[in-house]
Parts: C-alpha cells; sequence; structure tokens
C-alpha cells in the first residue's frame, strides 16, 4: 500500500526532512559519478544500489547530466561544474537523431547549467532541430524512430522538455510549441468523457488511433502532460497562443487528487508496484503551477511541498537503512514487462532533487 503524505514526518518537520533528503540525494549523485564513469546510469537495483548503465544515454541521458548539473549548483564547487559540463557535451550525438525525446535530454540536460555557454549552446542546436522535425500538417514533432518502432507516434512523453525548447526557438518555435502542446492535448485528453490516452499512432486511412503501451492507466502519462501544460503557463508568449480555456481544463484533469499518494505505476493494477518517479514529476509540475499568478497557486504550492516531504520521509533511504543514502526507491520502470519495477530511477533522482533544490532556493523552478 503506498504512503500517504506526511507518513513517516520526523519531530523537525518538513523542512528539516527535505533538506536532509536533498544534502543525502546530491551526495547520492557524486557516489553514482564515481562508479558509473563515463556511462550514463539508467537504474539501479534496490538493495545495494548498482546501477545498470547505458553508453550513449539513450532517453534518460538528460538526465544524469542535469543532477550532475544541479550538484554542482548546490556544491559550488568548479570540479562539479566541470563534470557537469563534459557529461552535458556527450549528450551532443542526440541533436540529430529523429526522436521527440529530444526534449527529455537536450532540455533538461542544459537547462539547469544556468548561464553555462557550452550548455546553452548545445541547447539552442537542439532547439533549431527539434523546429526542423516538427510536421506542420500533424501539428507535432513525431516520436521519431531514433529508439526503435513507429516513427508517427504522438506520446505524451514527447511533449516535455520539448515545448520549452521549441518555446526557445524564436517566433516560428514559439508557435510549433503551441501547436505541438495542443494537438497532443487533444489527442491525449480528447475522449468522451476525457481519459487518458498516453500514445497514439497516426495511420494513413483511419487517422490517429490509441496504443495499447503505454496502457491509459500508465503514471508517468499523466505527470508529463502536466509538467508541459506547466511550462507552457509559465511562458506569457506560449499561453497568448494557446486557449487560456483549454490549459486549464487540462490542469484540472490532470492534477493528482488533494489525499495524494504514491500512484500505482498502472492504476488497472493497484495492487502492483508503485511509481514514485511519476510522484517526483508532478511536484515538480506542481512548483510550477504555484508560480503561475491565480488562484490555484497557493493550492499547488501546499501540494508540493506535502509530496516532497512524503518522497523524502517514507521513500528516500537514510544513512541507517543498510542500503546507500539518497536513493529514491520504489520507481517502476514498466510495469507491463516487469523491468526495474520497485528500483531508483535516474528520472526520478532528478526531479526529486529538482524539486528539493527549489523548495530550498538552489534554483529558479520557472528556468529548468
Amino acid at each position: 500500500m503506498s504512503a500517504g503524505m506526511g507518513m513517516g514526518m520526523g519531530a523537525g518537520g518538513p523542512a528539516t526532512g527535505t533538506r536532509r533528503a536533498l544534502a543525502a540525494v546530491m551526495e547520492r549523485v557524486a557516489v553514482t559519478a564515481s562508479d558509473v564513469g563515463a556511462r550514463f546510469p539508467l537504474y539501479a537495483q534496490p538493495d545495494d544500489g548498482r546501477w545498470t548503465t547505458t553508453g550513449r544515454g539513450s532517453w534518460t541521458g538528460g538526465f544524469w547530466a542535469g543532477l550532475l548539473w544541479l550538484r554542482a549548483r548546490y556544491t559550488g564547487d568548479e570540479a562539479d561544474r566541470s563534470a557537469a559540463a563534459a557529461c552535458t557535451a556527450r549528450l551532443e550525438p542526440w541533436v540529430g537523431a529523429d526522436t521527440a525525446t529530444r526534449g527529455l535530454i537536450l532540455w533538461y540536460g542544459t537547462a539547469p547549467a544556468g548561464d553555462d555557454a557550452g550548455a546553452a549552446a548545445l541547447r539552442a542546436r537542439a532547439a533549431r532541430a527539434v523546429l526542423a522535425a516538427h510536421d506542420d500538417e500533424l501539428g507535432i514533432v513525431p516520436w521519431g524512430d531514433a529508439l526503435g518502432g513507429p516513427r508517427l507516434l504522438a506520446r505524451v512523453d514527447g511533449v516535455p522538455g520539448t515545448v520549452p525548447l521549441l518555446a526557445d526557438a524564436g517566433p516560428q518555435g514559439l508557435v510549433a510549441a503551441a501547436a505541438h502542446l495542443h494537438r497532443h492535448l487533444d489527442l491525449c485528453l480528447g475522449a468522451n468523457p476525457p481519459a487518458l490516452r498516453p500514445a497514439l499512432r497516426f495511420d494513413a486511412g483511419a487517422g490517429w488511433q490509441p496504443c495499447e503501451d503505454p496502457p491509459p492507466g500508465w503514471s508517468r502519462g499523466r505527470a508529463w502532460l502536466l509538467l508541459a501544460v506547466a511550462d507552457a503557463l509559465l511562458r506569457p508568449g506560449l499561453a497568448a497562443a494557446l486557449s487560456a480555456a483549454r490549459l486549464d481544463e487540462a490542469v484540472e484533469l490532470l492534477l493528482p487528487p488533494g489525499e495524494f499518494v504514491v500512484p500505482a505505476a498502472d492504476s488497472a493494477r493497484p495492487d502492483g508496484p508503485l511509481d514514485t518517479s511519476a510522484t517526483a514529476i508532478t511536484a515538480v509540475a506542481l512548483l510550477k503551477l504555484a508560480r503561475v499568478p491565480g488562484p490555484r497557486a497557493g493550492r499547488c504550492a501546499d501540494r508540493a511541498g506535502a509530496i516532497l516531504s512524503c518522497l523524502a520521509e517514507s521513500h528516500v533511504t537514510g544513512r541507517d537503512s543498510g542500503r546507500p543514502p539518497g536513493m529514491l526507491l520504489d520507481g517502476c520502470y514498466d510495469a507491463g514487462q516487469g523491468l526495474a519495477v520497485r528500483h531508483e530511477l535516474i528520472w526520478g533522482d532528478f526531479f526529486l532533487a529538482l524539486g528539493l533544490a527549489a523548495l530550498h532556493g538552489v534554483v529558479d523552478i520557472t528556468r529548468v
């Protein structure tokens, strides 16, 4: 059974728990960097923290680079900054890859770098490349075939990162970002009554057809789409190019319930594995929504803080756990395939670290 908000909170209160968790997660980044060398961590065993790694980073490589940048900003150490810059440079081959996950890779791998010139140059190149891949007829940047499978997909995980990346690519990029998000909202929330469809495939004869994988109950589906909407609302030029009513409707459909619990990786399997990575993504989306002026801001700030406290106190390993401290456990890579179903996931670590860093003033959440 998943842990509710506030369970296990220590006597020091939420601020003490989240500050302690931030320090532990930053320490975990340093340990991971020593363990993986020039490779990219993907997911770690829950018992001993041993990482499964990739050579090129796959769709998660930007989260490792982003974590290194968050550590560099946390410590202020020049050696940490150099390590982050070197890792970011290794993302360069993904600029020309045919995949909408360039948003995840090249936005989150560069935006936490702040004013680093190398990261900014790479992000600008990526924005131009993603803009060039935008299909005006379909209204989206297609999923692409760089990771295998059919190319003409619309998937919710092809929207976060891609929206701010496109929005930074000048007037044409702003138009493309608005179209990309609006089309995904229409497709992925377009059922009547509204229901999430995380992925759809384009068929020349039948149009857009829902895919079976990821399933409708996929935990990260709602989180990814909420994050993309939050990013749009934080950019006045982009929000103006979209329907304010449509964005507000999407937020209300995607917000987590008031009595938040860490969700099952697939809501159709409520007794199956949990997914704390979806929780961490949601917390960051809520922190962003809290910076959007309006009556929703305070509610989102409170929810984000409570969710981060829950993760810090109930799902992050401590020094007395018998495992490496700073691991965000209970993440699920793929419930259907039984892959890494209760593990530490690199993107879960990243979004937890980003949320905690924003909560304690290390980063400006509106710029990452």
